[in-house]
């Protein structure tokens, strides 16, 4: 209850018709002072949880006061409109894509693992036989036996077949592109991802995810009978694992920064350093993983050859018998089985595949900034500044070894001179 407390009153009195007065009371009111009101309080959990409620229901968004952007305190009470039906089924294409390449990442990693597997199995079971019939072979020298020349004839035949197989189809080999094809599924993966979040996709946007996706599966096919790769092929090629279409670099625009000029982030330097880098990529760096491939190339073509030859030059000796035959089967399975171990146990074909695979890299990063440079719309390029630095991190530099290396390139084609560094520092 308030108090009411009467303070001097002031009575004035007027007399100007001698029958009115009229009196002011001034006074003073005090009220008790309110009590404080904790948030804790269980009354106040259910208002909470209806607020809550309300914020999230009949599709409207509320922001809270503290995390709300002033440009956007205006719209916070607008309703969210659904999307049109053409978008909905966009992205329901794009999801069935997403779900076809999770599918191909675990189908490569899968087979990738069983491929290595047979890898050391094959390697460890044809040497096994070769070292046996070797050992045979130098035992029927010392004693000569018809069983010890017949044993160690049938051991060398086999593993001379099974040499044939691993030579052929090349395991290590097979593993690496598994390998390679589920990491760059994984990658395609993420980038359909990314669009998903960051944009509305299109129907050219399902079109370019669909072509790379088989891109990929032309680029490292699963089954072996009639789609595996060529091991031995005429001329060392890099790996080509992107759709061969000069109209198809368009990049993803959910990567693009805020357009501060009409040229996107893109500069007369700028363009001159990318031409810079191009030429530093194709004149070392390619250029170097070509020279190593066709090194692996004809090593493992030798050794491919090498060792059923000499297992089936093992196995002739072991069947005609005799001292010198039988020597000459023994010399003949202990360097078959060297050059097992050196090529299946080495990983020739494994290194072939990588030095193919990094050849290929190179070549996709010559395309797509050359590509990018050929297109005149800069509002269709990817911001130049986002360009540079996904440059500058594919191949292992920084924003200012990036422009350095340019310098050196353009220094170098001043002076007539070669660069002295390759432009990754990756691989």
């Amino acid at each position: 209850m308030a108090a009411l407390q009467a303070s001097s009153p002031l009575i004035s009195s007027s007399s100007s018709s001698g029958c009115s007065s009229k009196r002011m009371i001034m006074a003073s009111i005090q009220l008790p002072k309110p009590s404080k009101i904790s948030l804790a309080d269980p009354r106040f959990a259910v208002t909470k949880k209806l607020v809550e409620e309300f914020r999230t229901r009949n599709g409207y968004a509320f922001a809270e006061p503290l995390q709300m952007d002033i440009a956007q305190k205006d719209r916070v009470l607008e309703p969210r409109l659904s999307p049109p039906s053409s978008s909905i089924e966009t992205t329901k294409k794009l999801y069935a894509i997403l779900e076809a390449v999770e599918d191909r990442v675990e189908m490569h990693d899968n087979i990738g693992e069983q491929r290595d597997n047979w890898n050391e199995l094959l390697l460890n079971s044809v040497n096994m036989m070769t070292l046996t019939a070797t050992t045979t072979a130098a035992m029927a020298v010392a004693a000569p036996a018809p069983s010890l020349r017949a044993c160690s004839a049938l051991l060398f035949t086999a593993a001379t077949g099974m040499s044939l197989v691993m030579s052929k189809i090349q395991p290590s080999q097979l593993a690496e592109e598994q390998r390679n094809a589920s990491r760059l599924f994984k990658q395609l993966r993420s980038e359909i991802k990314s669009m998903l979040m960051l944009q509305s996709p299109t129907e050219s946007d399902v079109k370019e995810m669909m072509e790379k996706m088989l891109a990929l599966d032309r680029a490292y096919p699963l089954p072996l009978l009639g789609a595996m790769l060529e091991k031995f092929p005429m001329k060392f090629e890099p790996a080509a694992w992107w759709p061969r279409v000069s109209n198809n670099h368009r990049q993803s625009r959910g990567t693009k920064t805020v357009v501060k000029t009409g040229r996107n982030g893109w500069s007369k330097d700028l363009e001159v350093e990318m031409r810079a880098i191009v030429q530093v990529l194709k004149s070392k760096d390619k250029q170097d993983y070509l020279r190593l491939g066709n090194l692996a190339l004809k090593l493992n073509k030798m050794l491919a050859v090498s060792a059923p030859l000499l297992t089936g030059i093992a196995a002739a000796s072991s069947a005609f018998g005799g001292s010198t035959a039988t020597t000459v089967a023994a010399i003949a399975g202990t360097m078959a089985a060297i050059t097992n171990s050196f090529e299946h146990g080495g990983q020739v074909g494994m290194v072939l595949e990588m030095y193919r695979n990094c050849a290929g890299f190179f070549d996709l990063m010559e395309e797509t900034i050359e590509a990018t440079l050929e297109e005149r719309d800069y509002s269709k390029r990817e911001n130049g500044e986002m360009f540079e630095m996904k440059v500058a991190m594919k191949l292992g530099r920084s924003l200012s070894e990036l422009r350095d290396l340019a310098r050196k390139s353009m220094t170098s084609c001043i002076d007539g001179s070669e660069v002295d560094e390759f432009g990754s520092k990756l691989f």
